[in-house]
């Protein structure tokens, strides 16, 4: 893989997708999903809410270095809080 330039932060980062990934569809296989409807008025699952979170923390990171600078500790916590927000209401 010399080609791509790996990282230790993006090692960390594929990790924690491949592993949210095999996590989502272990519980998907014990415990079967029934879609909510929350704040959004649309009927998600675990995988949507995941998804959604995701999403949302790419766009918080991004918004973060335009506007704070490097510090990326502070947004991490701040994409949490947007997280336990998103599988608590959404």
């Amino acid at each position: 893989m010399d080609w791509m330039a790996w990282t230790v932060p993006t090692a960390i980062f594929f990790a924690v997708i491949a592993t949210l990934l095999i996590t989502f569809t272990v519980l998907a296989i014990k415990f079967p999903e029934t879609p909510r409807t929350g704040i959004l008025r649309i009927e998600t699952t675990r995988g949507d809410r995941l998804f959604i979170t995701l999403l949302g923390s790419a766009f918080i990171n991004l918004a973060w270095l335009g506007l704070v600078g490097a510090s990326q500790p502070y947004a991490l916590i701040l994409c949490l809080i947007y997280a336990a927000a998103v599988f608590r209401w959404v």
